[in-house]
């Protein structure tokens, strides 16, 4: 199979300024998500507005002014992913983000199409919620930046942090069919950043009728195309992962199934990883 058609690799830029990743929900042949990742310099201006979508903006790195129409805010505290807790901004239809950057910065931009609107607003580190998940080497810990119950159409925000050696999306779950509650026909973006240049994460994509069964490797940078499917990760031993999920479907949700070979070894874990969490505070800048 195709390995194209579920990795996409970032581009190695060599400035301060420029796009890591950009592509739309058409040339990723699916029915929600596009991604842009932006490069901002010191003193470079992004003005950013859709007409019929909304977006999640996550702010990777650096810091920055932002304007989404109640007056300009500072944010960012942490230098990268591994530094500290998130802002981001929910971007409703029609709304305009202008970002003025005071460092090198770094910002994820999710857009998915959306009719009924919600009001933009800015989602600070002190109102993201963390949590632990799984048991043993299953272990790694859940950043929920605009979960569930955030009021937005479609969008869904997660960031995972997965110690080296460890398994994450475990035990396997998919959501690709639409068979509520238990179920919802979902897409998903893993967007990979790691803590050490040689780092990398192996995920392996595959569906109990046999039809596809693939291990694709990612390293920082690189975006994993969920379509269908089961999807667990496991992170090279020795270098810690985090990736950033986009999850947008007809209904939002995650209602998922696991699959039933290996939800048994829920049974089997005790303590979480002692490593845990990875991120432990607001940022460096707070």
């Amino acid at each position: 199979m195709d390995a194209n058609q579920y990795v996409i690799h970032s581009h190695k830029l060599s400035a301060d300024s420029g796009e890591l990743l950009n592509f739309s929900r058409e040339a990723a042949r699916w029915e929600w998500m596009s991604l842009t990742v932006k490069r901002l310099a010191p003193g470079e201006v992004w003005d950013t507005s859709y007409t019929d979508e909304e977006a999640a903006q996550v702010l990777l790195s650096g810091k920055c002014d932002v304007d989404w129409g109640s007056g300009s805010h500072s944010i960012g505290a942490r230098k990268n992913v591994f530094d500290g807790l998130p802002y981001a901004l929910y971007l409703a239809p029609g709304d305009r983000a202008r970002y003025a950057a005071n460092t090198v910065c770094e910002i994820a931009d999710c857009r998915v199409p959306a009719g009924r609107r919600f009001p933009s607003r800015l989602v600070t580190p002190r109102e993201v919620t963390t949590s632990l998940r799984g048991g043993g080497n299953a272990s790694r810990q859940i950043v929920d930046v605009m979960p569930v119950n955030f009021p937005a159409e479609r969008l869904i925000v997660v960031e995972v942090y997965t110690p080296g050696g460890n398994w994450s999306s475990y035990p396997p779950h998919k959501h690709d069919v639409s068979n509520p509650p238990r179920e919802e026909d979902l897409d998903e973006i893993y967007y990979y950043r790691t803590n050490h240049p040689a780092a990398f994460a192996h995920q392996r994509l595959y569906k109990t009728d046999g039809t596809r069964d693939m291990v694709v490797t990612a390293i920082d940078g690189d975006v994993v195309l969920i379509r269908d499917g089961y999807h667990p990760v496991v992170a090279g031993p020795g270098y810690d992962i985090y990736y950033l999920n986009f999850i947008a479907g007809k209904v939002r949700s995650l209602s998922n199934t696991e699959d039933p070979q290996h939800d048994w070894i829920r049974a089997q874990w005790k303590e979480v990883d002692g490593r845990l969490p990875l991120i432990r505070s607001v940022g460096s800048g707070d």
